[in-house]
């Protein structure tokens, strides 16, 4: 039953939410979170059914959950480091040169998986039949959302992200000042999920 009592729902949190009180960390760019200057919570949008009747026919809620894009952007770091990392891990996903990109992809991220067994061989696989499952080339991710004195107040869990562009880096000398170098990079994924820190992800609330 709806609560309708204004007292009881009158709001305990006053606070607004700042848009600088972040940390990002994600387990393959190690060298990229440390950069990170901006990112999102993706939208999602549910697609939706129609129920048909003698007089207005009513929508209803469908059964497919679309997750916007995570988008990431960085600074480049003088030696393009977290640069490379990401197109490592694109040229691993996308074998433009040699199917061993992706086999060397999947070892690098035997961390996730590290019980894969003694007969784990990457080199047997390719994207289209790897030789184990594609976890290892997949990677978790987890969006803090810090409070104004920077404790973690809320976590957001991505769970089995990928890269799917980045922007290049451009260089002028016709600058007036120093811009340094940006690059912004998409994120597919599963789901995301909001958790309490040090908890498991919340659940959908029953009552």
């Amino acid at each position: 039953m709806t609560e309708t009592n204004a007292i009881t729902r009158q709001p305990t949190q006053l606070d607004y939410a700042s848009p600088a009180q972040f940390r990002f960390k994600i387990t393959k760019l190690p060298k990229v979170e440390y950069f990170c200057t901006e990112i999102n919570i993706p939208g999602l949008q549910m697609s939706s059914a129609t129920q048909n009747t003698a007089l207005r026919d009513i929508p209803i809620p469908g059964d497919k959950l679309d997750f916007g894009d995570l988008v990431l952007t960085y600074m480049v770091d003088e030696k393009f480091d977290n640069f490379e990392e990401l197109y490592n891990w694109l040229r691993g996903l996308g074998i433009p040169i040699d199917h061993k990109d992706y086999a060397n992809l999947v070892s690098a991220g035997r961390d996730r998986f590290p019980n894969q067994g003694k007969d784990f061989n990457p080199s047997r696989g390719t994207k289209e039949q790897p030789a184990v499952p594609m976890g290892p080339a997949l990677s978790d991710a987890t969006l803090s959302i810090l409070s104004a004195k920077n404790n973690v107040i809320k976590e957001v869990r991505f769970i089995d992200l990928f890269p799917v562009s980045i922007t290049g880096a451009s260089f002028t000398q016709q600058a007036q000042d120093i811009n340094y170098i940006t690059s912004t990079v998409n994120f597919k994924y599963s789901y995301y999920e909001f958790a309490t820190p040090g908890k498991t992800s919340s659940k959908v609330p029953t009552t």
